[in-house]
């Protein structure tokens, strides 16, 4: 029982996953003080406030609605998605656009009903045997070319 535990803790998936969780909640932890030390800040500037809205609330019937610490939340948010977006997301799909380009689509490839040699959907006429495959079954029916 144990043994099958061991294994399981030991498989790539799972150190992998603990690993990328530990390291997420560091760098969530940097982009957040990064969002509170300067983008906060310049949001205040912006709207002539200090930045922040926690203290914003209004009350009906005797009862308090701190809309502000939900502003505050939401500011924070936006702000920490645009930095993710822009600062990791971007930067690693460049990344990988430059070192692991686009591989052409497979063509769908099917048995010739002569040969049985492996030809594409699309192909008019067999490569190995040069036999007729348009309006065959599994084939579509292409127009004949003309030259």
């Amino acid at each position: 029982m144990f043994k099958g535990f061991r294994s399981f803790l030991l498989r790539g998936n799972v150190v992998d996953l603990a690993v990328g969780i530990v390291i997420g909640a560091a760098f969530t932890a940097v982009v957040t003080g990064f969002v509170t030390a300067f983008l906060t800040p310049l949001i205040g500037v912006a709207t002539g406030a200090v930045g922040d809205f926690s203290q914003n609330h209004f009350s009906v019937a005797g009862t308090t609605f701190p809309y502000g610490a939900f502003l505050n939340a939401l500011i924070s948010f936006v702000l920490v998605a645009a930095v993710i977006y822009f600062f990791v997301v971007v930067p690693v799909g460049r990344l990988q656009d430059r070192f692991h380009p686009v591989k052409d689509t497979p063509v769908a490839m099917t048995d010739c009903p002569e040969c049985l040699s492996q030809v594409p959907v699309a192909a008019t006429r067999c490569a190995h045997c040069t036999s007729g495959l348009a309006g065959r079954p599994g084939f579509p029916a292409q127009a004949v070319q003309t030259r």
